[in-house]
């Protein structure tokens, strides 16, 4: 099954580089991202300064999807992508400006811009590729995409510790920053074949309202949006966090604990598209939710005990990339290229509204004396919830 990964990755050149960026920046992104939550600890910051700077992760895509919309769909992709990759990379670089909490408003302001421009490279991205590609190789590359962020969280996280561990704190963002500067080489020297800029010469407002004509005209396009955020609601985060400290307690370090939760959880965002992919249709796409909800509701049930939680875990994510990239493909199919960059943002903004609420949602629901099987199993309730509204959508609109 890797072999038509390989084959789109050699056929397609453009496609292959741009991977290759994804693959140095994601994997790179997280030794900045461990060095950042290392350096708030060792200063000694207050809570209310950590939580803030794990919003700034979700921020971003949501108050600045309006915005971000209409510069993709009025300047030229590959300028835009360049100009991106070079100010995250000076952002990383200033946060070796970073030495005590006076400079807490600096750090806090280097995160939403780094994150800022990160989600609008992502979304720059997501909006070229189907002027790149047929559509039936548009999901293989949106799986591709989706297993270099799996296997990079996964590679990530569990070296960027024991890199910080070993070289330190300043060290990391100097490598974060070497990362970017070859990613930008790589991306200076790609070429492809840039879309018509059908915007160019509309102004920003009248854009913006273009976005909610059109959404009107076309229902598919908020329904796909919906559908899509469905995967959303796996924002396991917070209930990994609780069950380590309330569940898992004397096992092993609670740093270990999260990391082999979540490279389970990241070993089956990678080989779950690989092993389901020649299953994925419009017709399937109703049982994957289904077996996605089913799934989270059995992790539900082997997660008081760590050892089989960490199978649990595995099947919970086991379907998950594979409805990302359907949806997602179904979305770029629907949309006229005239919009891609809006609805790209659109989307994006309604995926991590939904996952910001059911990451405060868990601790809320867990607050209330409500057991953390119980809220885990609510999830998959939803997803089967939404198994009927899938298929609501595709017997009214595909």
């Amino acid at each position: 099954m890797l072999l038509k990964y390989l084959a789109l990755l050699r056929y397609n050149h453009a496609l292959a580089r741009l991977s290759a960026v994804q693959l140095i920046c994601y994997f790179g992104a997280w030794f900045s991202h461990t060095g950042i939550f290392t350096l708030l600890i060792e200063l000694k910051a207050p809570v209310w300064a950590l939580s803030l700077a794990a919003m700034m992760a979700f921020l971003p895509s949501i108050v600045l999807a309006p915005f971000n919309g209409i510069i993709i769909d009025k300047l030229p992709k590959r300028t835009l992508m360049l100009a991106l990759m070079l100010t995250e990379a000076l952002s990383v670089l200033a946060l070796l400006l970073i030495d005590s909490l006076d400079f807490l408003w600096l750090l806090m302001a280097l995160i939403f811009i780094r994150m800022g421009v990160g989600t609008l490279f992502f979304q720059t991205e997501m909006s070229l590729l189907p002027s790149l590609l047929a559509k039936p190789h548009l999901i293989i590359a949106n799986e591709i995409h989706s297993m270099i962020f799996a296997f990079s969280y996964t590679a990530g996280m569990g070296l960027a510790g024991i890199f910080v561990h070993f070289y330190g704190i300043k060290a990391s963002f100097l490598f974060d920053f070497a990362l970017y500067c070859v990613g930008i080489f790589i991306l200076f020297g790609t070429r492809f074949r840039e879309p018509a800029l059908q915007n160019a010469a509309t102004g920003a407002l009248k854009m913006f309202t273009q976005t909610f004509y059109y959404i009107k005209s076309k229902p598919v396009i908020l329904h796909l949006i919906f559908l899509h955020a469905l995967v959303g609601l796996f924002a396991y985060d917070t209930i990994v966090a609780l069950l380590v400290d309330y569940e898992y307690k004397g096992i092993l370090s609670v740093a270990l604990a999260i990391g082999f939760l979540n490279t389970a959880r990241a070993f089956a965002l990678c080989v779950g598209p690989v092993l389901l992919s020649r299953f994925v249709s419009e017709k399937n796409m109703i049982y994957f939710l289904v077996f996605q909800g089913l799934c989270i509701m059995l992790w539900a049930c082997l997660e008081s005990n760590f050892y089989t939680s960490l199978l649990g875990i595995f099947l919970a994510a086991f379907f998950c990339n594979s409805i990302w990239s359907y949806t997602f493909t179904r979305l770029q199919n629907a949309c006229d290229s005239a919009f891609y960059g809006r609805i790209v943002a659109y989307n994006d903004m309604v995926f991590f509204i939904v996952a910001s609420l059911v990451a405060s949602g868990v601790g809320l629901a867990f607050e209330l004396g409500f057991s953390l099987m119980v809220i885990t199993s609510f999830i998959g309730v939803l997803f089967i919830l939404g198994s009927f509204y899938y298929a609501w959508v595709r017997h009214r609109y595909f």
